[in-house]
């Protein structure tokens, strides 16, 4: 095993390491107590003198203001998440009313001490007293209905602008050109800037031709403005791998390899010829595996040779962040070169924590706790100071003591840069430029205002809150020392809180129940768990027939084909009888058993369930024709089915109410056959279950399960029958 591969099972290992034993490796890598001492001391040094600068920027002084704390603040985000992509004037009116018109913009009337801020919220004030439905009778009523009316097309202009303006406090230019013109005077004061072009993944080949296209014409443009020699004094353009494929994913790798690499590597030559850097933005959790596949198949070009402006984005708050570094020095090492590295906090945390809650994952991608991800880009930032022979640190961050953090472990000053966001952190930064001989780059999104939503909420969701040095720098009633405080220290006084912050997507519905387990098909390990467990039944066949309390006479035998592969042969289906039927219903008993006995074999079937999830996989695909995506949310429905009626059972007061009987359909052969049977067992009743004539062995499977985990046979009988059958 070489090292490169010894390092990537450490990075798919520490993906499924509790966030406490991250934390505690973590702990033993951060500066020491005696730098951590100098950089707080430095740290609130420099609170002083950027608050001492005078008035800081328009944004931070907007997000202090309406911070996602408020109700006002929420409102503005959602409010300029959809704005610009809704239609038609009547929706934008009613959008613009369901957001402004209920919030308490009079509580913030004077507070800040922009008088650009004071001047939006008189607007945002006085549009909501227009357009708040008061009660008023007679004339004044119809008073305010004319103001509302003849208001509306003013309102909706002045909410649009001021949505356009809060866009271009992040974004550079519509242009590339526009950008360039716009940064020409920082580039005057010392400042280099990285170009970000706006836009989100691509759903169609033409979206990636698209991308690529104006990846390609940003980097010819930027080649002219590309003076010196060093990369590192140059512009740089970021660039995002899920742009330039609409298949950008672990399910579809040969074609990713196949048709991205070629792609990404046609832009870093043009980046080479350019003299610039070329940085790759880290995207979801879920794609870090592959982007890593792609990034080595790249780099491993000999045309690339001699060019040291191929940069990768690293994020802090993910748990795999130290061992990608590692990766990365290794890779630097074995292609002879030296890599950029671009070490950001994460811009995709709510996404990350919600995915895994609701795909059901063993554990979180990312650090819960904020301290934990401030901790950890200590503890990386040390890392890459000490790999400065391989990799140039890029070291993008607003935080005071983050700064002085870095500034204090040393390292020569040539060696990296910090860098900021357009519209962001200006004050910081000018300090650094001026004063430590560091350079500094400039992120600078560029694109049309339609382009600018995802990103625009991703910076409202990042510097939003109470808790963030953004927001805090602006709040002089947070004293520096508050504002500059160690995370190290801050982490220590969470204790065990700090991991308990969030429940576990396995816990999310406790105390009531367990969630359904998940599996992440862009994991490599969960792949290989389901193939694993898959295997044994890709080529065996199934029998299946009436599941009865009495005597079983059967009727004609059904073979059951591969929808996909006719000639694959499943099974075979023996089909109830009439007399069956018959049968059946004279030995159907109601389940007497106490709620709290029901509950619990129900919990156990769904234990069954999950244990034999190789099995229900491999028939949903074959008999069903369902694909591996499909057969998760399959098999994660029908658990959720039992555990929940699980816990109604242990509610049950009333008495069942006889034999009930239960027909699922042919599309979802498991889920729902499944729900009917559970709920109706829960009460207590007798259950005939009649699955679709195309879907027998599944159901019978799933039959069997119950009847495995304790439900009496009286109580729960399924036959398989032709579709015209009824019972």
């Amino acid at each position: 095993m070489t090292r490169l591969t010894a390092i990537r099972q450490d990075i798919l290992t520490a993906r499924h390491l509790s966030e406490s034993a991250v934390i505690a490796d973590l702990m033993t890598r951060v500066p020491d107590a005696e730098t951590r001492a100098r950089a707080h001391k430095r740290a609130a040094d420099l609170v002083r003198a950027i608050r001492g600068k005078g008035r800081p920027g328009l944004m931070e002084v907007f997000l202090s203001e309406y911070g996602l704390s408020t109700n006002e603040g929420i409102a503005l985000m959602c409010l300029a998440e959809a704005l610009l992509r809704v239609p038609d004037r009547e929706t934008i009116d009613e959008l613009i009313e369901d957001k402004i018109a209920p919030s308490k913009w009079g509580e913030h009337l004077g507070r800040s001490s922009s008088s650009l801020v004071n001047a939006s919220t008189w607007a945002l004030m006085l549009t909501g007293r227009v357009l708040r439905e008061d009660q008023d009778p007679g004339i004044a009523s119809v008073l305010h209905g004319a103001i509302k009316r003849l208001g509306e097309p003013v309102i909706r202009s002045a909410v649009a602008r001021a949505m356009k303006e809060l866009g271009q406090q992040f974004v550079l230019g519509q242009t590339i050109d526009e950008a360039i013109k716009r940064g020409a005077g920082r580039a005057a004061e010392g400042y280099t800037f990285s170009y970000d072009m706006l836009g989100e993944a691509a759903m169609t080949e033409e979206d990636a031709a698209r991308y690529h296209r104006a990846y390609a014409d940003a980097i010819r443009r930027l080649a002219k403005v590309a003076k010196s020699t060093d990369t590192r004094e140059n512009p740089g353009i970021s660039i995002k791998l899920s742009a330039l494929h609409p298949r950008y994913e672990e399910g579809q790798k040969a074609r990713v390899m196949a048709e991205l690499v070629p792609a990404t590597l046609e832009l870093a030559l043009l980046a080479k010829e350019a003299r610039m850097g070329l940085n790759i933005d880290a995207e979801e959790a879920d794609r870090l595996d592959i982007s890593l596949d792609v990034i080595e198949a790249v780099l491993r070009d000999p045309r690339l040779a001699g060019w040291d402006g191929f940069g990768i984005v690293v994020q802090a708050y993910g748990k795999r962040a130290g061992a990608v570094l590692d990766w990365l020095y290794a890779l630097a090492e074995d292609v002879g070169r030296r890599l950029m590295v671009r070490l950001v906090k994460g811009a995709y945390w709510d996404t990350e924590v919600k995915r895994a809650q609701v795909d059901g994952l063993e554990s979180f991608p990312v650090f819960t706790a904020k301290q934990a991800t401030d901790v950890s880009y200590l503890a990386n930032a040390k890392k890459l100071l000490a790999m400065t022979d391989r990799i140039y640190p890029q070291f993008a961050t607003h935080n005071a003591h983050t700064v002085a953090a870095i500034l204090e472990m040393g390292g020569a000053p040539e060696s990296y840069e910090f860098q900021r966001l357009h519209g962001m952190g200006e004050a910081l930064h000018d300090i650094v430029l001026k004063s430590e001989g560091t350079r500094c780059r400039i992120y600078a999104p560029v694109g049309a205002h339609r382009d600018l939503l995802a990103y625009l909420v991703r910076r409202l969701l990042e510097n939003g809150a109470n808790s963030s040095f953004v927001n805090q720098i602006v709040d002089e009633d947070v004293a520096p020392e508050e504002v500059a405080a160690d995370p190290v220290a801050a982490l220590e006084a969470l204790g065990a809180a700090r991991t308990s912050a969030l429940k576990l997507p396995e816990d999310i519905f406790q105390p009531e129940r367990r969630n359904s387990r998940g599996f992440d098909l862009r994991d490599t390990r969960d792949l290989a768990a389901i193939d694993a467990a898959r295997n044994p039944f890709v080529a065996c066949t199934w029998a299946a027939g009436p599941l009865m309390a009495a005597p079983v006479i059967g009727g004609a035998v059904m073979s059951v084909v591969n929808p996909a592969d006719l000639n694959d042969h499943v099974g075979q289906v023996t089909l109830a009888a009439l007399e069956d039927v018959e049968a059946a219903i004279t030995a159907a008993r109601v389940w007497t058993a106490a709620p709290a006995e029901r509950g619990r074999v129900l919990a156990k079937a769904a234990d069954l369930y999950e244990e034999h999830f190789g099995e229900i996989f491999a028939l949903l695909s074959r008999e069903a024709g369902k694909t591996p995506r499909d057969a998760v949310a399959e098999l994660r429905e029908a658990v959720d089915f039992l555990r929940h009626y699980a816990a109604r059972a242990e509610e049950m007061t009333a008495s069942a109410r006889g034999i009930v009987t239960a027909i699922s359909p042919w599309n979802f052969p498991l889920a729902i056959f499944t729900g009917q049977i559970a709920a109706a067992l829960a009460a207590g009743n007798a259950v005939l279950a009649k699955p679709a004539e195309a879907t027998g062995l599944m159901a019978f499977l799933g039959a069997k399960l119950m009847l495995e985990a304790g439900v009496p046979a009286h109580a729960l009988q399924a036959f398989t029958g032709a579709g015209g059958w009824t019972l």
